[in-house]
């Protein structure tokens, strides 16, 4: 018995799909806590739970797709599937979130870059369990940029604004 006879079998409870289905989620959840605890370190009402449920849920919505479109086969021509429609209403339950993170108060507008990186959150979350991991990396690190290193030019701009005024 030579050593291409060998094979690695999984028991079930443990199969590849469920592997990678768990790291695809894993990695949503990672991916945006990085980003609430920007938000976490700042009071803010989403902090770092809020923006990893959000991207736990849309990768869980995305691989759900997956099943539904694998299945598809089975439905026959009375039934059509169509993948864009969970990326849509992943948007539109963040926008729902993010509108409640927004606020209004005394003529002044709170909470819209909490409810940006939530809406960022769910679209790591997509990417991630479309298990595009370079992207949803690359979308955490522009989005990391927006929220630290503009935080800092932003405090330099008011307060140079401040000092001529």
């Amino acid at each position: 018995m030579g050593s291409a006879d060998f094979q690695f079998i999984l028991p079930d409870f443990l199969q590849w799909d469920l592997l990678e289905s768990g790291a695809r989620l894993l990695m949503a959840m990672l991916f945006a806590m990085v980003l609430g605890i920007d938000r976490e370190a700042l009071d803010k009402p989403a902090g770092m739970r809020s923006h990893m449920l959000v991207s736990l849920a849309a990768a869980c919505l995305t691989l759900m797709t997956f099943s539904i479109v694998d299945a598809s086969d089975t439905f026959g021509d009375t039934v059509r599937t169509d993948p864009l429609r969970v990326i849509e209403a992943v948007v539109a339950g963040v926008a729902f979130l993010g509108a409640g993170a927004i606020i209004q108060s005394r003529g002044t507008v709170k909470g819209i870059t909490t409810g940006a990186s939530m809406w960022v959150a769910g679209a790591i979350g997509v990417a991630s369990g479309l298990g595009q991991y370079a992207l949803a990396a690359m979308t955490t690190a522009f989005a990391l940029v927006v929220l630290y290193a503009l935080r800092k030019l932003e405090v330099r701009l008011k307060k140079r604004g401040d000092a001529e005024a």
